[in-house]
């Protein structure tokens, strides 16, 4: 069977224990409600989810020889991705992290970086691996051996098989533009936060921030605002800010992954942009009323009832009302919610 989609890149084994108030002292133990393990990372976690909701997955990434990786592939394995092209890297450990859950959803992380950071595609591999129609390159910034040129060369030859390619990447500093800007002009979706995208660009709102990217040769600029919703901008000026969904928040880890995951089925499903963008909000919201970067999703047609049921928070134009003049006015400071939409 044909894969709807590769998801190439950042795969770690996440272990997450809720609600946590604080580290005990010397070797004390305080009890809590729940401790899971999953299968994240801005590929993995990304992966799991389009799994759920349906689509063919192709999994393009590296563990190490330990017993986190045993349960990262088995865990793939499990939700029928095909791992064929994932890398068993020897004498290196699966990328792994310990999540902190608070009860107001912070997320203090130790993480091992381990064999994503020894990850590379060789050439006679990349036919396989840009076979599917999508193309979702996550987790740039970690990819030790695949950031920058291999990067680039590997997005240009998906374009060249005509794939439309996703992309996002995991933090950002001061190196970052430079590391990601050969590969704009092969990016047709760039989906970063808005502060990444913001401290990327050096720009103060999310519209100049979208005008800068387009002019660097990407398509659309979809940034995701937290509670705030979401704004779309494309490379003709065309703008679009939704709402987020109002739920009771649990766990935020792995809400970003959902979000792409979200966009990448809309676009297999041919969805108008406005719907695609909705059904992506979706997916990460019900990600984050549970424990972990899988949470909440439980198939695509669960998915698409909520976006259709669910209320969402609406935030005033402090302008005009109007969704172009909104996008320009976000800034990385969260706004607050004023009243609800049904």
């Amino acid at each position: 069977m044909a894969h709807d989609v590769s998801v190439i890149g950042l795969y770690i084994l996440d272990i997450l224990g809720r609600p946590v108030d604080r580290i005990p002292s010397g070797g004390n133990v305080e009890f809590i409600d729940e401790i899971r393990l999953t299968v994240a990372g801005t590929a993995g976690g990304t992966v799991v989810d389009l799994a759920k909701l349906g689509l063919n997955c192709l999994a393009v990434g590296a563990v190490g020889d330990d017993e986190k990786a045993d349960f990262v592939l088995a865990t793939l394995d499990r939700f029928g991705v095909d791992r064929s092209e994932m890398q068993r890297i020897a004498g290196v450990p699966t990328s792994a992290s310990i999540l902190n859950i608070r009860r107001n959803g912070e997320r203090p992380a130790l993480h091992v970086r381990g064999a994503s950071g020894h990850f590379e595609i060789p050439a006679d591999a990349r036919e396989r691996v840009l076979a599917p129609p999508i193309v979702h390159l996550g987790g740039t910034g970690l990819l030790d051996r695949l950031d920058g040129e291999p990067s680039r060369v590997l997005l240009e030859e998906a374009k060249r098989f005509g794939r439309t390619t996703t992309f996002d990447l995991l933090g950002a500093n001061d190196n970052t533009l430079s590391l990601i800007r050969p590969l704009f002009p092969f990016i047709d979706y760039f989906m970063p936060s808005v502060e990444e995208a913001m401290l990327i660009s050096g720009q103060k709102t999310a519209e100049d921030a979208g005008r800068f990217f387009a002019d660097l040769g990407v398509k659309h600029c979809i940034f995701t605002l937290g509670g705030d919703g979401v704004c779309f901008l494309d490379a003709d000026g065309k703008s679009l800010h939704l709402p987020a969904f109002e739920i009771d928040v649990v766990d935020t880890t792995g809400c970003g992954d959902a979000f792409n995951a979200g966009f990448i089925a809309g676009l297999h499903h041919r969805m108008e942009t406005e719907t695609a963008l909705k059904f992506a909000q979706a997916s990460a919201a019900l990600v984050a009323t549970g424990l972990g970067s899988d949470a909440g999703i439980t198939s695509f047609e669960a998915t698409w009832d909520f976006m259709n049921n669910a209320r969402v928070w609406l935030l005033p134009d402090p302008v005009s009302g109007s969704s172009h003049d909104y996008c320009s006015s976000i800034s990385a400071v969260a706004m607050s919610v004023t009243r609800w939409v049904a």
